[in-house]
Protein backbone atom coordinates (compact mmCIF):
# COMPACT_ATOMS: atom_id res chain seq x y z
CA UNK A 1 0.00 0.00 0.00
CA UNK A 2 1.49 3.23 -0.84
CA UNK A 3 2.26 6.10 1.37
CA UNK A 4 -0.36 8.24 0.85
CA UNK A 5 -2.81 5.39 2.28
CA UNK A 6 -1.43 4.86 5.08
CA UNK A 7 -4.16 5.41 8.23
CA UNK A 8 -3.54 6.94 11.40
CA UNK A 9 -6.63 5.62 13.58
CA UNK A 10 -7.00 8.87 16.48
CA UNK A 11 -9.31 6.68 19.38
CA UNK A 12 -10.68 8.74 21.47
CA UNK A 13 -11.24 6.05 24.90
CA UNK A 14 -13.72 8.10 27.06
CA UNK A 15 -15.91 9.31 23.84
CA UNK A 16 -19.36 8.13 24.43
CA UNK A 17 -18.83 7.86 28.13
CA UNK A 18 -16.17 5.17 27.79
CA UNK A 19 -17.87 2.79 25.09
CA UNK A 20 -15.56 3.95 22.59
CA UNK A 21 -12.96 2.53 23.97
CA UNK A 22 -14.37 -0.93 24.65
CA UNK A 23 -14.31 -0.89 20.76
CA UNK A 24 -10.46 -1.30 20.57
CA UNK A 25 -10.42 -4.69 19.65
CA UNK A 26 -13.74 -4.44 17.49
CA UNK A 27 -12.13 -1.66 15.34
CA UNK A 28 -8.28 -3.11 15.07
CA UNK A 29 -9.50 -6.88 13.88
CA UNK A 30 -12.07 -5.10 11.53
CA UNK A 31 -9.24 -2.93 10.16
CA UNK A 32 -7.00 -5.40 10.01
CA UNK A 33 -9.70 -8.11 8.43
CA UNK A 34 -10.26 -5.29 5.19
CA UNK A 35 -6.33 -5.59 4.65
CA UNK A 36 -5.86 -1.67 5.97
CA UNK A 37 -2.15 -0.36 6.30
CA UNK A 38 -3.18 1.20 9.71
CA UNK A 39 -1.60 2.33 13.07
CA UNK A 40 -3.83 3.28 16.21
CA UNK A 41 -3.12 6.01 18.80
CA UNK A 42 -5.34 6.82 21.54
CA UNK A 43 -6.03 10.30 23.18
CA UNK A 44 -4.66 11.27 26.68
CA UNK A 45 -6.24 14.59 26.83
CA UNK A 46 -8.26 17.18 25.70
CA UNK A 47 -6.50 18.76 22.86
CA UNK A 48 -4.19 15.63 22.37
CA UNK A 49 -6.14 14.79 19.24
CA UNK A 50 -5.58 18.03 17.37
CA UNK A 51 -1.83 17.46 18.38
CA UNK A 52 -1.87 14.08 16.62
CA UNK A 53 -3.54 15.42 13.61
CA UNK A 54 -1.64 18.08 12.90
CA UNK A 55 1.63 15.91 12.77
CA UNK A 56 0.34 13.24 10.75
CA UNK A 57 0.82 14.17 7.23
CA UNK A 58 4.45 15.16 8.13
CA UNK A 59 4.90 11.04 9.34
CA UNK A 60 3.44 9.80 6.12
CA UNK A 61 -0.10 9.60 6.79
CA UNK A 62 -2.62 9.88 4.25
CA UNK A 63 -5.86 9.16 5.45
CA UNK A 64 -6.33 10.31 9.36
CA UNK A 65 -9.78 9.13 10.74
CA UNK A 66 -11.49 10.26 13.85
CA UNK A 67 -12.60 6.97 16.32
CA UNK A 68 -14.91 8.50 18.71
CA UNK A 69 -18.00 11.40 18.88
CA UNK A 70 -18.26 14.89 17.47
CA UNK A 71 -15.50 16.68 20.06
CA UNK A 72 -13.01 13.78 18.87
CA UNK A 73 -13.86 14.94 15.01
CA UNK A 74 -13.33 18.55 16.00
CA UNK A 75 -10.21 18.12 16.97
CA UNK A 76 -9.51 16.25 14.60
CA UNK A 77 -10.73 18.64 11.71
CA UNK A 78 -8.81 21.49 13.85
CA UNK A 79 -5.63 19.53 13.62
CA UNK A 80 -5.92 18.90 9.92
CA UNK A 81 -6.76 22.69 9.68
CA UNK A 82 -3.36 23.68 11.42
CA UNK A 83 -1.37 21.28 9.41
CA UNK A 84 -3.43 22.86 6.19
CA UNK A 85 -2.33 26.67 7.31
CA UNK A 86 1.41 25.48 8.27
CA UNK A 87 1.75 23.53 4.72
CA UNK A 88 4.71 23.72 2.70
CA UNK A 89 5.41 23.31 -1.01
CA UNK A 90 5.15 19.77 -2.23
CA UNK A 91 3.15 19.10 1.17
CA UNK A 92 -0.33 17.12 1.44
CA UNK A 93 -2.88 17.39 3.74
CA UNK A 94 -4.19 13.88 4.99
CA UNK A 95 -7.64 13.05 4.19
CA UNK A 96 -10.39 12.84 6.66
CA UNK A 97 -12.02 9.61 7.85
CA UNK A 98 -14.42 8.68 10.66
CA UNK A 99 -15.67 5.89 12.73
CA UNK A 100 -18.84 6.61 14.37
CA UNK A 101 -18.39 5.35 18.24
CA UNK A 102 -19.21 8.40 20.23
CA UNK A 103 -22.65 9.16 21.42
CA UNK A 104 -24.49 11.81 19.05
CA UNK A 105 -22.86 11.19 16.10
CA UNK A 106 -23.73 14.00 14.43
CA UNK A 107 -21.34 14.76 12.11
CA UNK A 108 -21.12 11.32 10.58
CA UNK A 109 -25.00 11.71 10.09
CA UNK A 110 -24.82 14.66 8.61
CA UNK A 111 -22.15 13.61 5.88
CA UNK A 112 -24.05 10.27 5.30
CA UNK A 113 -22.20 7.90 7.16
CA UNK A 114 -22.93 5.05 8.48
CA UNK A 115 -23.80 4.26 11.58
CA UNK A 116 -22.36 1.29 12.57
CA UNK A 117 -18.54 0.27 12.89
CA UNK A 118 -18.90 -2.85 10.44
CA UNK A 119 -19.66 -0.19 7.83
CA UNK A 120 -17.95 2.56 8.61
CA UNK A 121 -14.80 0.63 8.26
CA UNK A 122 -16.68 -0.72 4.54
CA UNK A 123 -16.50 2.67 3.97
CA UNK A 124 -12.94 3.34 4.90
CA UNK A 125 -12.11 0.02 2.80
CA UNK A 126 -13.46 2.24 0.10
CA UNK A 127 -11.49 4.86 0.00
CA UNK A 128 -13.75 7.15 -1.97
CA UNK A 129 -13.33 10.68 -1.26
CA UNK A 130 -14.95 14.19 -2.14
CA UNK A 131 -14.44 17.50 -0.68
CA UNK A 132 -15.67 19.24 2.86
CA UNK A 133 -16.13 22.36 3.64
CA UNK A 134 -15.27 23.71 7.63
CA UNK A 135 -16.91 26.24 9.92
CA UNK A 136 -14.53 29.08 11.26
CA UNK A 137 -16.05 31.26 14.04
CA UNK A 138 -13.74 34.52 15.34
CA UNK A 139 -14.79 35.80 18.99
CA UNK A 140 -15.45 34.70 22.30
CA UNK A 141 -12.43 32.91 23.62
CA UNK A 142 -11.23 31.93 20.29
CA UNK A 143 -9.94 35.54 18.69
CA UNK A 144 -7.59 33.87 16.22
CA UNK A 145 -10.50 31.70 15.13
CA UNK A 146 -12.09 28.13 16.12
CA UNK A 147 -12.89 25.64 12.99
CA UNK A 148 -15.87 23.29 13.44
CA UNK A 149 -17.35 20.54 11.39
CA UNK A 150 -20.86 20.36 11.87
CA UNK A 151 -22.45 23.22 13.73
CA UNK A 152 -22.88 25.71 15.88
CA UNK A 153 -25.29 26.81 18.53
CA UNK A 154 -26.50 30.41 19.70
CA UNK A 155 -28.61 31.04 22.62
CA UNK A 156 -30.72 28.35 23.91
CA UNK A 157 -29.00 24.83 22.65
CA UNK A 158 -26.05 26.04 23.78
CA UNK A 159 -27.26 26.38 27.25
CA UNK A 160 -29.15 22.58 27.03
CA UNK A 161 -26.03 21.36 26.15
CA UNK A 162 -24.23 22.78 29.00
CA UNK A 163 -26.82 21.50 31.52
CA UNK A 164 -26.57 18.05 29.78
CA UNK A 165 -22.84 18.08 30.48
CA UNK A 166 -23.05 18.49 34.13
CA UNK A 167 -25.08 15.13 34.15
CA UNK A 168 -23.35 12.25 35.61
CA UNK A 169 -25.61 9.32 35.48
CA UNK A 170 -27.42 10.29 32.22
CA UNK A 171 -26.42 9.85 28.92
CA UNK A 172 -27.76 10.37 25.07
CA UNK A 173 -31.10 11.94 24.44
CA UNK A 174 -32.55 12.00 28.13
CA UNK A 175 -29.41 13.89 29.47
CA UNK A 176 -30.54 16.54 26.72
CA UNK A 177 -34.30 16.57 27.62
CA UNK A 178 -33.34 17.17 31.48
CA UNK A 179 -30.83 20.03 30.26
CA UNK A 180 -34.27 21.41 28.29
CA UNK A 181 -36.12 21.15 31.52
CA UNK A 182 -33.78 23.15 33.26
CA UNK A 183 -33.37 25.30 30.78
CA UNK A 184 -37.37 25.67 30.11
CA UNK A 185 -37.19 26.56 34.02
CA UNK A 186 -34.84 29.59 34.07
CA UNK A 187 -35.63 30.40 30.17
CA UNK A 188 -33.14 33.32 29.98
CA UNK A 189 -34.21 36.24 28.16
CA UNK A 190 -33.12 36.17 24.53
CA UNK A 191 -30.18 38.74 23.59
CA UNK A 192 -31.22 41.32 21.07
CA UNK A 193 -28.24 41.15 18.04
CA UNK A 194 -27.54 42.94 14.66
CA UNK A 195 -26.72 40.00 11.93
CA UNK A 196 -25.35 40.47 8.61
CA UNK A 197 -24.95 37.41 6.53
CA UNK A 198 -23.99 37.82 2.23
CA UNK A 199 -25.11 41.45 2.38
CA UNK A 200 -27.90 41.16 4.12
CA UNK A 201 -29.17 42.26 7.79
CA UNK A 202 -31.12 41.12 10.53
CA UNK A 203 -31.97 42.84 13.96
CA UNK A 204 -34.13 40.97 16.82
CA UNK A 205 -34.12 39.28 20.03
CA UNK A 206 -33.40 36.05 19.17
CA UNK A 207 -33.81 32.71 21.24
CA UNK A 208 -31.40 30.57 19.33
CA UNK A 209 -29.25 30.52 16.29
CA UNK A 210 -28.60 27.73 15.13
CA UNK A 211 -25.32 27.69 12.09
CA UNK A 212 -24.79 24.05 10.60
CA UNK A 213 -22.33 22.44 8.29
CA UNK A 214 -24.13 19.34 9.15
CA UNK A 215 -27.78 17.72 9.93
CA UNK A 216 -28.35 17.62 13.09
CA UNK A 217 -27.50 18.30 16.42
CA UNK A 218 -27.56 16.68 19.86
CA UNK A 219 -28.14 13.18 18.51
CA UNK A 220 -32.22 14.07 17.61
CA UNK A 221 -32.57 17.55 16.41
CA UNK A 222 -32.25 18.35 12.92
CA UNK A 223 -31.31 22.03 13.00
CA UNK A 224 -30.89 21.82 8.86
CA UNK A 225 -32.34 18.85 7.46
CA UNK A 226 -31.42 19.90 3.83
CA UNK A 227 -27.73 21.18 4.35
CA UNK A 228 -25.09 19.80 2.40
CA UNK A 229 -20.98 19.49 3.88
CA UNK A 230 -19.82 19.97 0.49
CA UNK A 231 -22.04 23.08 -0.74
CA UNK A 232 -19.74 26.01 0.22
CA UNK A 233 -22.31 27.39 2.55
CA UNK A 234 -23.63 27.37 5.74
CA UNK A 235 -27.49 26.59 6.33
CA UNK A 236 -29.36 28.95 9.18
CA UNK A 237 -32.17 28.13 11.38
CA UNK A 238 -32.86 31.17 13.31
CA UNK A 239 -35.43 31.78 15.89
CA UNK A 240 -36.91 35.05 17.44
CA UNK A 241 -38.05 35.54 20.79
CA UNK A 242 -40.18 32.80 22.11
CA UNK A 243 -42.14 32.15 25.01
CA UNK A 244 -41.67 28.64 26.50
CA UNK A 245 -44.93 27.19 24.83
CA UNK A 246 -43.77 28.68 21.70
CA UNK A 247 -40.46 26.24 22.07
CA UNK A 248 -41.63 23.54 23.54
CA UNK A 249 -43.50 23.44 19.70
CA UNK A 250 -40.49 24.50 17.79
CA UNK A 251 -38.75 21.72 19.60
CA UNK A 252 -40.97 19.08 18.27
CA UNK A 253 -40.65 20.17 14.84
CA UNK A 254 -36.80 19.98 15.60
CA UNK A 255 -37.17 16.50 16.38
CA UNK A 256 -38.88 15.87 12.62
CA UNK A 257 -37.16 18.83 11.08
CA UNK A 258 -40.18 20.45 9.94
CA UNK A 259 -39.30 23.78 11.63
CA UNK A 260 -39.07 25.66 8.43
CA UNK A 261 -42.47 28.09 7.67
CA UNK A 262 -42.82 28.28 11.18
CA UNK A 263 -43.88 31.65 12.29
CA UNK A 264 -41.09 32.73 14.43
CA UNK A 265 -38.11 30.81 12.26
CA UNK A 266 -36.09 32.21 9.36
CA UNK A 267 -34.09 29.42 7.20
CA UNK A 268 -31.30 30.47 5.01
CA UNK A 269 -27.74 30.26 4.14
CA UNK A 270 -24.40 31.68 3.68
CA UNK A 271 -21.10 31.46 3.57
CA UNK A 272 -20.16 33.90 5.97
CA UNK A 273 -22.06 36.09 8.99
CA UNK A 274 -21.26 38.57 11.74
CA UNK A 275 -23.44 38.23 14.83
CA UNK A 276 -23.41 41.43 17.69
CA UNK A 277 -25.43 42.05 20.62
CA UNK A 278 -24.71 45.26 22.19
CA UNK A 279 -25.57 44.01 25.18
CA UNK A 280 -23.96 41.12 25.43
CA UNK A 281 -25.51 37.82 26.18
CA UNK A 282 -24.39 35.46 23.26
CA UNK A 283 -23.86 31.92 24.65
CA UNK A 284 -22.03 30.02 22.02
CA UNK A 285 -20.63 27.14 21.22
CA UNK A 286 -19.27 24.81 18.42
CA UNK A 287 -19.61 21.36 17.96
CA UNK A 288 -20.50 20.98 21.42
CA UNK A 289 -17.86 23.05 22.66
CA UNK A 290 -17.79 26.29 24.52
CA UNK A 291 -16.85 29.60 22.78
CA UNK A 292 -18.44 31.56 25.22
CA UNK A 293 -20.90 32.45 27.07
CA UNK A 294 -21.57 36.05 27.42
CA UNK A 295 -20.19 37.34 24.22
CA UNK A 296 -20.55 40.86 21.99
CA UNK A 297 -19.86 39.51 18.60
CA UNK A 298 -18.62 36.70 16.08
CA UNK A 299 -17.70 36.12 12.88
CA UNK A 300 -18.65 33.04 10.95
CA UNK A 301 -17.10 31.36 7.56
CA UNK A 302 -17.56 28.92 5.66
CA UNK A 303 -14.38 27.47 4.42
CA UNK A 304 -15.70 25.70 1.48
CA UNK A 305 -13.22 22.45 0.59
CA UNK A 306 -11.10 23.36 2.73
CA UNK A 307 -10.55 19.35 3.49
CA UNK A 308 -11.19 16.08 1.33
CA UNK A 309 -13.33 13.06 3.54
CA UNK A 310 -13.57 9.65 2.93
CA UNK A 311 -17.19 9.37 1.74
CA UNK A 312 -19.86 6.96 0.93
CA UNK A 313 -20.98 7.15 -2.01
CA UNK A 314 -23.95 5.20 -2.18
CA UNK A 315 -25.61 7.13 0.49
CA UNK A 316 -24.68 10.92 -0.76
CA UNK A 317 -26.36 9.57 -3.88
CA UNK A 318 -29.93 8.50 -1.35
CA UNK A 319 -29.47 11.67 0.59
Amino acid sequence: MSESHRILIILNPVAGKGKAGERQHDIEAMLAASGLDFSLVKTERVGHATEIARAAGSQGYGIVVAAGGDGTVNEVVNGLMASREALTAGGVVPVLGSLPVGRGNDFAYGADLPATLDEAVAVLARGVQRPLDVGLVRGGDYPAGKYFANGMGVGFDTIVGLEAAKMKHVHGFMAYVLGALRTFAAFPKAPYVHMTYDGQGLEQACTQISIMNGKRMGGTFFMAPDAENHDGRLDLCIAEQLNRREMVDLMVRYTKGTQAGHAKVRTMSASRLEISAPDGGLIVHADGETVCIDGHSLEVECVAGALSMICDPGRTARA
